[in-house]
């Protein structure tokens, strides 16, 4: 959840001190009432849930991040056994459902990306604004953005930053990189902002940190976060009931292209051509809203996370799910794997 203004929620749970994005379009596409069940993938600081909760619905949370759990204990006590709250990764919310709620769920949300409480502690990592160990680790277990930094080859390293983050002058950056952990490794995260920062420069056009898109690569390449969430679509359509919804916000390019394809290849026919004339017709295990949901203008001023956030609405159909032996081939988007193996 992001923002930084205090609420209060008169349904569940008192004082919020994020502010959920789009929370009621989620809302609008969720519709909770007394007697749904909804899978909250991405708990955070709770927002979606106090929304589902007050509006009657059941929760299962899940959250991969142990400190979030912990700050969500109050919240299962107030709201008198309708929260389950887990620590776990969404890509396994369909396991971790049919533990809890064997005959499927009425509802799915995800929120994608680093929340603004994960930020905002410097000893997590994720800032290059705030001086803290380089971590980044959603979950504090495997790799960590300084290993990343100061043990992927050259090549590899530029793979990361370009396409995880987007960035253009990745090579220049893997370079300056490498040049500077043969001195000493990096540690810090204003130490690798300040390196990357001398090499992409600021222009007065400029609206964002020169590091912003190297930090986007790390933390998305550390946590497997593109991975994780196509994983999570198919987990989800494996739990969710006929006519149930499936609503996923996105915060950039690539995460919201993972949404759009999955729902495009689990709601359209495979198109024929003079080359494979005789497409296979298959069950389609969705409906989906034509369109992306962006936030208002009044939001995206208020809250500037909002400004590049997208919603898409899945409804799921009475057809079996698929199995897929990949699921994230539909994504055609290279993962972890797809790196050669690293080293110095």
């Amino acid at each position: 959840m992001a923002g930084d203004k205090g609420t209060e929620d008169p349904g569940v749970g008192g004082p919020v001190r994020h502010v959920p994005v789009l929370l009621q379009e989620v809302v609008g596409a969720l519709v909770p009432t007394t007697g749904q069940i909804v899978v909250d993938g991405t708990f955070g600081a709770g927002g979606y849930t106090r929304a589902l909760l007050a509006g009657g619905a059941e929760v299962l949370a899940i959250d991969r991040d142990p400190t979030a759990i912990a700050a969500g204990q109050p919240l299962i006590a107030a709201a008198a056994g309708r929260l389950t709250l887990v620590e776990g990764r969404f890509s396994e919310l369909d396991a971790i459902a049919a533990a809890h709620h064997p005959a499927g769920v009425d509802g799915v949300v995800l929120d994608i990306g680093v929340s603004s409480m994960q930020i905002d502690a410097a000893e997590r990592g994720f800032s290059f604004q705030k001086d803290g160990p380089l971590d980044m680790r959603m979950g504090g277990a495997g790799a960590s953005a300084a290993d990343v930094v100061n043990s992927l080859k050259p090549g590899d390293l530029a793979r990361v930053l370009g396409f995880y983050g987007e960035e253009r002058q990745a090579g220049r950056i893997a370079r300056a990189i490498v040049a500077r952990r043969e001195e000493r490794p990096f540690e810090r995260t204003l130490d690798l902002a300040e390196v990357i920062g001398r090499v992409v420069g600021r222009s007065p056009k400029d609206k964002i940190d020169p590091a912003t898109r190297s930090f986007q690569a790390l933390r998305i390449f550390v946590n497997d976060e593109l991975g994780e969430l196509a994983r999570a679509l198919v987990a989800a359509e494996r739990i969710l009931k006929p006519g149930g919804q499936l609503v996923v916000v996105t915060f950039h390019s690539l995460e919201d292209r993972i949404v759009k394809r999955f729902l495009k290849d689990r709601s359209m026919q495979p198109s024929g051509s003079r080359h494979l004339p005789d497409a296979a017709v298959r069950a389609l295990t969705f409906r989906a809203a034509n369109k992306a949901v962006a936030a208002s203008a009044a939001e995206a001023e208020d809250n500037p996370r909002a400004r590049s956030a997208k919603l898409r609405l899945g409804t799921r159909t009475d057809a079996a799910p698929r199995d897929d032996a990949d699921p994230i081939a539909f994504a055609d988007l290279p993962t972890l794997a797809d790196l050669p193996e690293t080293g110095a």
